[in-house]
């Protein structure tokens, strides 16, 4: 693993020494040594992963659950990495579970034409939509 997210060079040095990014490596790393059947990740994405650091993690998180089996639960504020990983959604408000099913059906469930990146923000975030549409019809006013 230290290999994998490019840490085999610094592995002896204390924790205190390593920058934010690698430790989050670090903690992702920890958390995938254990063989179990489940793995739940708070914005893994999140925190200061660099690209390669990012793409190694997909990668992991691919092969951990079609190769190995094992079931990947994740949050992630960003839409576009759902549909790369996921094979069903959960959207959850206040503790509700108000959406679930394929990245694709929510897609279709939403608008069949919208891309999944907009769909999902549509399910999230309601009222974005209005709020850019008054914003611009605010600025056409100011023309």
């Amino acid at each position: 693993l230290l290999k994998l997210f490019h840490l085999e060079e610094q592995g002896d040095r204390p924790i205190n020494r390593y920058s934010t990014g690698q430790k989050k490596k670090i903690a992702l790393a920890s958390a995938l040594v254990p063989q179990a059947p489940y793995l739940l990740l708070d914005e893994p994405f999140s925190g200061g992963l660099d690209p390669a650091g990012i793409a190694a993690l997909k990668n992991v998180l691919r092969r951990l659950a079609q190769d190995v089996q094992v079931t990947v639960v994740m949050t992630t504020p960003v839409p576009e990495l759902i549909g790369e990983l996921a094979h069903r959604v959960a959207i959850l408000r206040n503790g509700r579970l108000e959406h679930y099913g394929t990245p694709e059906a929510l897609r279709i469930g939403v608008d069949a034409q919208a891309t999944l990146g907009d769909a999902l923000t549509s399910l999230l975030y309601p009222e974005q939509g209005d709020a850019v549409e008054e914003y611009f019809a605010g600025e056409e006013g100011k023309a």
